[in-house]
C-alpha cells in the first residue's frame, strides 16, 4: 500500500506544479513521505520477526 502512497503523493504533488498550488504540493509530498516511513517500518518488523523468529 505503501507504494500507492508514494505514487498518489507524486501525482499530487505535479498536479500541485502545474497549478501553482503549493498546498496540493505539500501534500504530495507529506503523502511521499507516509508512504517511505510505511515501506521503512514494515521493514523493520519483518526483520524483527525474522530475527525473533529464527531457529538456532
Amino acid at each position: 500500500m505503501s507504494g500507492m502512497d508514494e505514487l498518489k503523493g507524486r501525482a499530487k504533488e505535479a498536479a500541485g506544479s502545474l497549478t501553482d498550488d503549493e498546498d496540493l504540493k505539500r501534500e504530495g509530498k507529506l503523502d511521499q513521505a507516509a508512504g517511505k516511513v510505511k515501506d521503512a517500518v514494515t521493514d523493520v518488523v519483518d526483520g524483527a520477526k525474522k530475527h525473533l523468529t529464527k531457529d538456532d
